[in-house]
């Protein structure tokens, strides 16, 4: 159990904490498509380029995307594309959650006006 707790609080220093925020989430989905600058990132996220550089900051250090120079521009990848793998089967249970709680209140609607 003391192994199982040390590996729980690792997860969740350095990935959890990364997928804390929405903004983050969008910014990794973003850059599952292909890597981009902060420029085009705050462009295609409709947010300021200093709150983008703020995301990326955090996810650089969990080490969640990878920063590449390319002359003037620096340009940002997945570090791993399991995240998006892992983000996408939360998001399946999210939804199977959702469609679930919407068939409790149809039936639970349709008892009531019988």
């Amino acid at each position: 159990m003391t192994n199982l707790r040390a590996e729980i609080n690792k997860l969740h220093a350095s990935i959890c904490s990364g997928l804390a925020d929405p903004t983050r989430i969008l910014i990794l989905y973003t850059l599952h498509d292909r890597p981009h600058n902060v420029s085009e990132l705050a462009e295609s996220l409709e947010l300021p380029q200093p709150t983008v550089s703020r995301h990326l900051q955090v996810l650089r250090e969990r080490q969640m995307v990878l920063a590449e120079r390319e002359g003037q521009s620096v340009y940002y990848s997945l570090a791993d594309v399991r995240i998006i793998e892992a983000m996408d089967l939360l998001r399946a249970v999210l939804a199977s959650r959702l469609q679930d709680q919407s068939e409790l209140a149809e039936s639970v609607g349709l008892e009531i006006s019988s």
